[in-house]
């Protein structure tokens, strides 16, 4: 029994068969499917999928909405660019593509968000495409199987996985590309898994040159070790009858898009920042912790500022800038730490 083979026949028995995703033809679902389930486990994704889906059913639906209406749906989720890209690539699929999505595995590459690997799962999973797939799960699972040294984040050896990738495909002849599919991500995110590897319960174990040469914990080869830098900046909660000031963020950037806290400069004080930037009097309120946030590639540590709104200035203005009620604020679309700073707040009625 080939390679391609062995896996299917473990997919039909042991795979996942019943994620909501799961048995449908709507390129659509596949596609929102796959964009949330980028760097992000099925559990968490799950709750979000369905409650999109309920809110936005079709591609046209999804295009019509407000951007903030999207990203407050998304929020908690992580990673906003996708959930940016994923409201874009709907408006382009309307206007360029009559609101059909596309068949065509280049067509489905050039959506913003959307790259090689993905496309190909959308193709396969959507149109029955003979594709192949080359994920993070999927990269682990070759890596070990074939002994690939060599971190697959490289170009090198990500050229070669994708060799194997489309070495590895089944025959055409043998169908049944969406099972092989499947299995490589089932196997991949519930047996070949980063950390305590089930090798006993992997039908790829005799083949498995990791686990003949006992190098499972090494493959695949990590990522040279930088120490992530840290930052350090200050979110201002400027409180006012019962409402706090959310400034929209750019559109690029970290929590690019979304409302946030107002940001200043760590050497700033307060006060005169607050006069300068939005006309306000404003007095401190009682401090509270530092927040520490992880990015991918930078640690952020936060020093929230409470401050007590006393009076505007004649020059008040708050460009770009709303002030909403708490429960109003946890409502829209604001990053993680926003919102791990606002619920005590609101839970206990004051700081």
């Amino acid at each position: 029994m080939n390679f391609a083979a062995k896996l299917i026949r473990w997919q039909q028995l042991h795979g996942r068969h019943h994620l909501p995703w799961q048995n449908t033809r709507d390129p659509y679902a596949v596609w929102l499917s796959e964009i949330m389930l980028q760097q992000t486990q099925v559990a968490t994704v799950v709750p979000y999928y369905l409650r999109f889906l309920q809110r936005y059913p079709d591609i046209s639906s999804l295009a019509l909405a407000p951007l903030d209406e999207v990203l407050a749906l998304w929020s908690g989720l992580g990673y906003y660019a996708r959930g940016r890209n994923l409201h874009q690539a709907a408006q382009l699929i309307v206007s360029r593509h009559g609101g059909e999505f596309p068949r065509e595995v280049a067509a489905i590459q050039q959506l913003p968000g959307i790259g090689r690997s993905t496309a190909a799962a959308i193709a396969v999973f959507a149109y029955g495409e003979h594709c192949a797939i080359l994920d993070g799960n999927v990269k682990r699972v070759f890596a070990r199987c074939f002994g690939v040294d060599g971190y697959p984040g490289e170009k090198k050896t990500e050229t070669l996985l994708w060799h194997k990738a489309e070495q590895l495909l089944p025959k055409k002849t043998q169908g049944q590309i969406e099972a092989y599919t499947q299995a490589l991500m089932d196997l991949g995110a519930t047996v070949c898994t980063r950390s305590q590897p089930q090798c006993a319960a992997c039908p790829l174990q005799a083949d498995c040159i990791a686990f003949r040469e006992q190098r499972v914990d090494q493959l695949p080869t990590p990522k040279p070790r930088k120490p992530l830098p840290q930052k350090e900046t200050v979110l201002l909660l400027l409180l006012q009858h019962g409402e706090i000031l959310l400034e929209k963020r750019p559109p690029t950037g970290i929590w690019g898009g979304l409302w946030c806290l107002p940001e200043m400069p760590l050497d700033e004080n307060a006060a005169a920042y607050c006069a300068r930037q939005f006309g306000l009097k404003v007095q401190p309120l009682p401090e509270l912790p530092p927040l520490d946030h992880s990015f991918t590639h930078f640690k952020l540590r936060i020093h929230p500022r409470p401050l007590q709104v006393v009076a505007h200035t004649p020059a008040a203005r708050q460009d770009g800038a709303i002030w909403l009620a708490f429960e109003d604020a946890l409502g829209t679309a604001i990053p993680t730490p926003v919102r791990k700073l606002l619920l005590p707040i609101q839970n206990k009625g004051r700081l």
